[in-house]
C-alpha cells in the first residue's frame, strides 16, 4: 500500500510517523529516443518528510536527475504521480514552494552577485522594500555579503555555488532540489561546502533532495538515503543515517560513518 507517511527507526527501537512534504507513488518514466524508447524508472515509490534531508546516489544514468525533474515539475511522469504537500507540483510551483540548484550554479555573467539573487525576485513581482530585505538576508545567510557588486567571474567556484543556492533560496521555497551541486569543485572547497550547507539547512529548515555520485558525501549529509539500481532506475533500499546532528568533518572518522559508508559502496558495487 502507498503511504504519505514517512517512518524513521530510533535508537529506542521506536519508530515514529511524519507528515510527507514530497511523495512519488508507483512512478515510471520512458523516454522516446530515435533508438526507441529508454525505460529510465520503474515503480519509484518514496515519500520525503518535511525539513528532511534525502541523499540520492547510484549508478550513472539510473535517473536520479530524472527523480528531481519530476519533483520539480520540470518532467510528467509517464505513469504515477508526484505530489507536493498531498498536493499537485502545479499548485506548489504556483506557490513558489521549489527552489533548485544545479552542479553549474548557471549564472548570468552579465549581472553582480546582487542582481543574480534578484532575478527570481523580480520574475515574481516583489515588491522593491522587500526584496532588497530578502537580499540581504540571504547573502548574510550563505556568506556573501560584502561581495553584493562582484560579477561571477570574479568568485572563486565554492563562492559561484553559495550564490546559486542563495539564488534558490531568495524567495523561500519550501523544498530545495539539489543535483550534484558541489561535483566541479575540489576536495577541501567541496567539504567546506558541505558543512556551510548543513549550516544553512539548519537555519532554514528546508525539505532538500540531494543527488550525488559521492558516497562519503551522502554519508555525512543525508537523514537517509536513497540507492537506486542501474537503468531501468529502481530503489534498491533506503537507508536511515545513524549519525547524530549537528555534524563536523571530524564525524568521518567514527565507526558510524565508516560502517556506512561500507554498506552504501557494498551496495553500489552489487548493482
Amino acid at each position: 500500500m502507498l503511504t504519505d507517511k514517512v517512518v524513521h527507526l530510533h535508537a529506542d527501537g521506536a519508530s515514529r510517523d511524519q507528515p510527507a512534504a514530497i511523495s512519488l507513488r508507483d512512478v515510471h518514466q520512458v523516454f522516446q529516443s530515435r533508438q526507441g524508447h529508454v525505460f529510465a524508472l520503474e515503480m519509484i515509490s518514496i515519500a520525503v518528510g518535511f525539513n528532511e534531508f534525502l541523499c540520492i546516489i547510484g549508478p550513472s544514468g539510473c535517473g536520479k536527475s530524472t527523480i528531481l525533474g519530476l519533483t520539480a515539475g520540470l518532467l510528467k511522469p509517464t505513469s504515477g504521480e508526484v505530489l507536493i504537500n498531498g498536493t499537485s507540483i502545479e499548485l506548489a510551483r504556483q506557490a513558489h514552494q521549489i527552489g533548485l540548484v544545479f552542479q553549474d550554479a548557471v549564472l548570468l555573467p552579465w549581472r553582480t552577485v546582487r542582481e543574480n539573487v534578484e532575478l527570481p525576485l523580480e520574475v515574481l513581482k516583489i515588491q522593491k522594500p522587500e526584496r532588497e530585505s530578502k537580499i540581504k538576508a540571504v547573502l548574510e545567510l550563505v556568506g556573501l555579503d560584502g561581495f553584493e557588486n562582484r560579477f561571477p567571474h570574479e568568485l572563486s567556484g565554492g563562492m559561484r555555488q553559495r550564490l546559486g543556492i542563495a539564488r534558490a533560496l531568495s524567495f523561500d521555497p519550501q523544498i530545495l532540489l539539489m543535483d550534484e551541486p558541489f561535483g566541479a569543485l575540489d576536495a577541501i572547497t567541496r567539504d567546506q561546502m558541505s558543512i556551510e550547507l548543513l549550516r544553512i539547512w539548519e537555519h532554514r529548515q528546508k525539505t532538500v533532495i540531494f543527488v550525488t555520485h559521492s558516497i562519503s558525501e551522502a554519508a555525512f549529509l543525508s537523514d537517509r538515503v536513497v540507492v537506486m539500481t542501474p537503468r531501468p532506475g529502481r530503489i534498491r533500499t533506503v537507508i536511515e543515517n545513524p549519525l547524530p546532528r549537528p555534524r563536523t568533518l571530524a564525524m568521518r572518522d567514527v565507526p558510524e560513518f565508516l560502517s556506512l559508508s561500507r554498506r552504501l559502496r557494498d551496495l553500489l558495487e552489487a548493482a
